[in-house]
């Protein structure tokens, strides 16, 4: 495997293990158990599972009901692209929210940044009832916006808050 696949791998699984852990899907002490054992359910569909990709219609790297996750781990960003490209891998996926998650150096896990389009952001926060000062303060968004072209407009948190944002649009999907 090349060196930069790998580091994608890597920054995959650690988002994986993450939100599996905040979200309560893997046994106490998962860490020592093989990897079909770590979940409390194994077949629940609730849980945040990395996807095999599939060519010309990938479907992102991570599920977890309902996002698509598209994780990045590179010094450069270029988060307008990769958020058409998790727009277009949600739709082949068909769920309805897609975000990338990008690495944040010398950090953990918790602290990777999660970029949301304005759409997406917009979506979310509705399935949740709140306005957008509510939503921006109860999870810490801060918001890129340079330009006319709203496309590439991004909101962002980090991990750690959308573990708690996944928690409350799957109670509110309910």
């Amino acid at each position: 495997m090349n060196p930069s696949k790998a580091k994608g791998t890597a920054w995959e699984t650690a988002t994986t293990h993450y939100l599996n852990e905040r979200l309560g899907h893997y046994k106490p002490g998962w860490k020592s158990l093989p990897a079909a054992q770590r979940f409390v359910d194994f077949l629940s569909p609730l849980n945040i599972k990395r996807q095999a990709q599939t060519g010309a219609k990938d479907v992102g790297d991570l599920w977890a009901w309902p996002f698509v996750i598209e994780c990045k781990d590179v010094k450069t960003p270029a988060i307008p692209a990769w958020l058409r490209q998790a727009k277009a891998e949600t739709e082949n996926a068909g769920f309805p929210y897609g975000v990338v998650v990008h690495k944040t150096r010398s950090a953990n896990a918790g602290r990777g940044a999660v970029h949301f389009d304005v759409r997406t952001w917009t979506r979310v926060r509705g399935r949740l009832g709140l306005s957008a000062r509510e939503f921006w303060y109860l999870h810490g968004f801060t918001c890129t916006a340079r330009g006319l072209d709203t496309s590439t407009w991004r909101f962002t948190t980090d991990l750690e808050q959308f573990a708690l944002i996944l928690r409350n649009v799957r109670n509110a999907t309910r």
